[in-house]
């Protein structure tokens, strides 16, 4: 797998997640095809990044 400059990336947490601390992913936007995610307590961990596909899939079945 390449790869990806994350480090200017910006990153979003959904609208449902509300402030509360709890358990929430973030994805960052702007990479065609792609979708990095990562755990937004701990924005300087790993994160993983998805082909589109495989993200529409996951979240359809949610």
């Amino acid at each position: 797998m390449r790869p990806y400059d994350l480090d200017t990336a910006t990153w979003i947490k959904s609208s449902y997640s509300g402030n509360d601390g709890g358990n929430c992913l973030e994805i960052a936007p702007g990479f065609p095809g792609l979708v990095p995610v990562r755990d937004s307590k701990a924005p300087e961990g790993p994160a993983v990044v998805f082909g589109r596909g495989a993200w529409d899939a996951f979240v359809h079945s949610l």
